[in-house]
């Protein structure tokens, strides 16, 4: 196995802690060969705020990717989310020099889209191209090659906070791994989770995470806004715990096995034994309390996207409706209150299935990180081995040698497959 070819993505989110390693193949086909979950110490909201507790928390879900896939992870694409997270459209101009548009002309139009007066404490992480115009023709993808003299761009800018970028940075180098990317979170759910075809027609994805919910607005297969609302899963948890009074653990049992927001879906008599404080003893609770408290929750959240949407004059925009993915989508009745409040269409995303998927990580709650994952796959070309390149340069002197080399093909064609059955068998 070349270990060049390894690729890795690692989602530093508020609950979990979630590493995912891929292994690319010649056809530029992406493998899953190793996973490793831990659960999340050290960050609120996002951000980190413990350095300690968030390095063990990373290292203790790397060394389990390690161990499944057997290589060394040296470096990974990692996804940041968090209230300090900043988003604006942007455009910029350009003369075109040659008689063609050429790469040389791409950048600067971009460079001149981002030469915008931003704080001095705060960083551009992604600079992402919505359209660009060639004189008086709009609606361009790629502009390299047409003819023009004027050269237009339109972005979307994404900002985060330099001093929590960094937190995040040290921790993830703390543990000896490269922070080889970093990724807006909402953008990598999306590359995992949405169609082509969901991104033409205009959707948003809303993937409500532990600590907070990333909102990415898709049109025209551009991003036109995101946006990270504050509110999470464990809002939804911290709420039962108070009004039942329990302790978190037993809140979030609670919300995982028998939650839902809409309290008339359900058997009014219906109720659940849930365990108090430490030397009190278990007492009942009607499943219409809990479902009560978690949907008011709920209706907060939908009503913040709502007015969102409004405020930037987004509903038409967003013709296809809206997915819900995270953990967080998966408490019952979701999509339905989403579908009432926000009054278009609401479903739950799942990652779309690529190379070496189990049904166990097709689970929204894995979004982030196969897109992460996804992402660093694009950015990074299959690098051959040393054999392979042997094998190409190879000059075959008559038929004999030519034979041999077919059989020897063969013969590491076929062993290779065995060992591709036994690891989708495995994984």
């Amino acid at each position: 196995m070349n270990e060049k070819n390894i690729i890795v993505g690692l989602d530093v989110g508020t609950t979990k802690v979630c590493t995912i390693v891929g292994l690319q193949h010649p056809n530029q086909e992406l493998e899953i060969i190793g996973i490793g979950t831990h659960p999340s110490y050290g960050l609120k909201k996002g951000s980190v705020v413990n350095i300690d507790k968030t390095v063990r928390s990373i290292q203790s879900s790397l060394e389990e990717a390690r161990l499944m896939a057997g290589v060394n992870i040296s470096s990974a694409t990692i996804g940041i989310a968090g209230s300090h997270i900043y988003s604006f459209n942007s455009s910029g101009v350009v003369a075109i020099k040659g008689k063609e548009i050429t790469q040389d002309d791409v950048d600067r139009v971009l460079e001149a889209a981002k030469a915008v007066v931003i704080p001095s404490d705060r960083d551009i992480l992604h600079v992402i191209p919505q359209e660009f115009r060639v004189d008086n023709t709009t609606g361009i993808k790629n502009p390299i090659g047409m003819c023009g003299v004027r050269l237009e761009a339109h972005v979307h800018i994404v900002t985060g906070s330099i001093p929590l970028i960094q937190n995040l940075v040290k921790c993830v180098e703390q543990t000896g791994v490269d922070a080889e990317h970093i990724t807006l979170q909402p953008l990598a759910s999306s590359e995992a989770v949405l169609s082509f075809e969901e991104k033409e027609l205009g959707v948003v994805l809303i993937d409500i995470g532990g600590g907070t919910t990333d909102i990415a607005v898709w049109k025209d297969g551009s991003l036109i806004h995101s946006q990270i609302i504050p509110i999470g899963g464990n809002h939804f948890t911290n709420d039962l715990a108070v009004a039942l009074k329990i302790p978190h653990n037993e809140a979030e049992r609670i919300k995982i096995n028998h939650g839902s927001v809409l309290a008339e879906q359900l058997n009014q008599s219906a109720h659940i034994t849930v365990q108090g404080l430490s030397g009190t003893k278990p007492r009942e609770v009607q499943l219409s309390v809990v479902a009560e408290v978690l949907g008011a929750r709920a209706e907060e959240l939908f009503d913040v996207i709502r007015l969102m949407i409004e405020d930037k004059k987004l509903h038409d925009q967003v013709a296809g409706g809206f997915v819900l993915t995270g953990g967080g989508a998966l408490i019952k009745g979701m999509p339905e209150l989403g579908e009432y409040i926000l009054m278009r269409a609401c479903k739950i995303g799942y990652p779309i299935p690529f190379g070496g998927m189990t049904n166990i990580m097709q689970n929204p709650k894995y979004s982030t990180v196969l897109g992460l994952l996804i992402e660093a796959s694009k950015r990074k070309p299959y690098i051959p081995t040393q054999n392979q390149n042997a094998n190409n340069h190879r000059v075959t002197f008559n038929s004999k040698d030519k034979d041999s080399t077919h059989t020897n093909t063969d013969l590491i064609g076929k062993l290779s497959e065995s060992l591709k059955s036994v690891f989708k068998e495995i994984f």
